[in-house]
Formats: C-alpha cells, sequence, structure tokens
C-alpha cells in the first residue's frame, strides 16, 4: 500500500481553517479502498468543535518561532491558513510575516512539496476595483493586517507555495461581512447609493473545496497569486436581500449616499471602520475564474445559492454582537 499523504494545517481552528479541515477530514473518510490515505496534521490550538477531525494536533504558535520547529516533519503538503486581523502592527507582524517566514522555512527544511498559502483581496487597499487581474493594480494595503499580510505573500511565493487572494468570504462563522453589514444598516437605516456596488464573495464552503483541491493536485503551479472569489460578482443590494429574507439583516426602507451613511455611522458610534464601509460601498471585485479552471474544481452555483446553512449561525451570532 502505498504510503498516506501528510497534510499540515495552521489555522484549523479558525472561519476558514476549520471548513477546509472538515472539507480535507471528508475527503479521507469518503476515500474509496486502495486510494492513498490522508493523514491530517493541524498546527496550533484545539476547538472542541474540530478537534476530532485531524489525525494530529500540534499545540504550536506563530508568533513563537520555537514552538513551530518540526512541525513540518514528513509532511509532503503545507496549508497555511492562519493570520493575525488585529489592528496592532507589531502583533500583526509577528504571526503574518515572522511566522510566515518560519513555517516557510520548517517546509524548506522537510521538504514539503507543495504549499498553499492564504491571502486576501484586501491587500489591494482602496478601491474602486472592477474585474481586475491578479495584481491589476498595484497592492496598497492600508491596514496592518493587510500589510503584513502581503509581506507574508512575498516569504510564501519565495518558498514555491500557491498564494490565494479570496475576496469577502461568507458562512458559518463569519464575524466579520454579514454582522458589519447589520451594524452598517442599523446605524444608518439606510442602503447605500442603491446597493450597486459589485463585491467579489465566496461562500466558505466553496472556498473550503477550492483550497482543499488545489492542496491535492499539482495544478495551479506553485509560486503563483490567485484570486479565489466566486467568478460571478454580487450587489451589495442583492447581498442585503437575501439575508434580509432570512430575518438575518433588518430590513431598510431609504436609500442614502456613501457620505450620509458615514455621517450616520459617526454619530452613532457603528464599530464599522470606514475604510471597512469602502469594501461594500466602492466596487471591489477581481476576476476569479482561472483558478476554479486551473486546479479543476467546480466555483458552484455562487454565494447566494449557500444561505441557507448559514443562517442559523448568523441568528445567533448576530443576536449576540
Amino acid at each position: 500500500m502505498a504510503e498516506p499523504q501528510r497534510l499540515v494545517i495552521t489555522g484549523a481552528t479558525g472561519f476558514i481553517g476549520a471548513a477546509v479541515l472538515a472539507e480535507l477530514a471528508r475527503i479521507r473518510d469518503e476515500a474509496p479502498p486502495g486510494a492513498r490515505r490522508l493523514l491530517l496534521r493541524a498546527v496550533g490550538r484545539t476547538a472542541p468543535r474540530v478537534a476530532g477531525l485531524a489525525d494530529e494536533w500540534r499545540h504550536a504558535d506563530l508568533s513563537d518561532p520555537g514552538s513551530l520547529r518540526g512541525s513540518c516533519e514528513g509532511a509532503d503538503v503545507l496549508l497555511h491558513l492562519a493570520s493575525w486581523i488585529g489592528s496592532d502592527e507589531r502583533e500583526c507582524a509577528a504571526v503574518n510575516i515572522g511566522g510566515t517566514g518560519t513555517l516557510m522555512a520548517e517546509a524548506g527544511e522537510a521538504g514539503v512539496r507543495r504549499i498553499v498559502h492564504l491571502s486576501t483581496t484586501a491587500v489591494y487597499g482602496r478601491g474602486p476595483h472592477r474585474g481586475i487581474a491578479v495584481d491589476g493594480v498595484v497592492p496598497t494595503p492600508e491596514s496592518p493586517a493587510s500589510r503584513t499580510r502581503l509581506a507574508g505573500e512575498a516569504l510564501a511565493l519565495a518558498a514555491g507555495a500557491v498564494v490565494l487572494r479570496p475576496g469577502l468570504v461568507i458562512g458559518p462563522g463569519d464575524r466579520m461581512v454579514v454582522p458589519g453589514l447589520e451594524q452598517i444598516l442599523t446605524s444608518t437605516g439606510a442602503l447605500w447609493d442603491g446597493g450597486k456596488t459589485l463585491v467579489s464573495v465566496v461562500a466558505v464552503r466553496d472556498l473550503a473545496r477550492l483550497i482543499a483541491r488545489v492542496a491535492l493536485v499539482d495544478d495551479p503551479a506553485g509560486g503563483t497569486v490567485w484570486h479565489a472569489s466566486h467568478p460571478v460578482p454580487v450587489r451589495t443590494a442583492e447581498l442585503v436581500e437575501a439575508f434580509t429574507e432570512r430575518g438575518v439583516l433588518p430590513r431598510v426602507d431609504r436609500d442614502l449616499s456613501v457620505a450620509e451613511c458615514l455621517e450616520r455611522m459617526a454619530a452613532s458610534g457603528c464599530r464599522v471602520r470606514p475604510s471597512q464601509f469602502k469594501l461594500v460601498s466602492q466596487d471591489h471585485w477581481y476576476d476569479s475564474a482561472a483558478v476554479w479552471d486551473a486546479a479543476g474544481c467546480p466555483p458552484g452555483r455562487g454565494p447566494l445559492e449557500c444561505l441557507d446553512e448559514a443562517v442559523a449561525w448568523y441568528r445567533e451570532y448576530v443576536g449576540r454582537v
């Protein structure tokens, strides 16, 4: 029998990482007899909801280089899905640059043949962006998280990684996109500019399928960057209405300009920053078709077709925030 294929996963308790771990565990458990086995090693902290999905857990902290020693030993594939998205530059740098650099060195020493590195389209910075190809505009990240993630990309690319940049990711576990929309709508009581903004969105389930596929096949080639949203962008009005119909977002009956919405957000103490609001009030969509074709992974019907499975999560989480 062939040796098992060993995969190392960081960020396996996070929003996207947990979905990827679940997808890889499904592939492992549903493999036909005689197929090459998958062994999944999660590197980081455990969490009850995913603890049983990995074959092995290794406690580590990306801000502590010593804890990563030997993390990739014997591995064939590394999926680096962890990042720090706070507002402190030093904390972001410690994880997104320092941790990534250490992990890439570990992968090199271990002879890992395939690396997948998760990044974000936020590295492009301020829009509007309309259907751009990879690096169709010069990345000009504005936040500590996106600046350090762009720097981390460079380290991953130098190690031969496939770098994936999704846009807005929605689904069970999302604590940013839809909860942020709820805060905006509650503070403004309005949609902005008719909701005509186009944004790149991907359901976490579909993104997990893509990441798992890229990890297990040889295409796309390493040392490359790819946009990883659903190929068809979504209008914010459609996104808001889909969640409003399901009782997740409040219904609004007026339309205001972006400037008026920003004034209302400031007056109400809304926690969504103006820079974050721009992600849904300006066009931010990216040509994302190529990676699905290269990986041989159908993108699915679109993120708005996957909402029913996320409704319970959002109702509970939004109600707590």
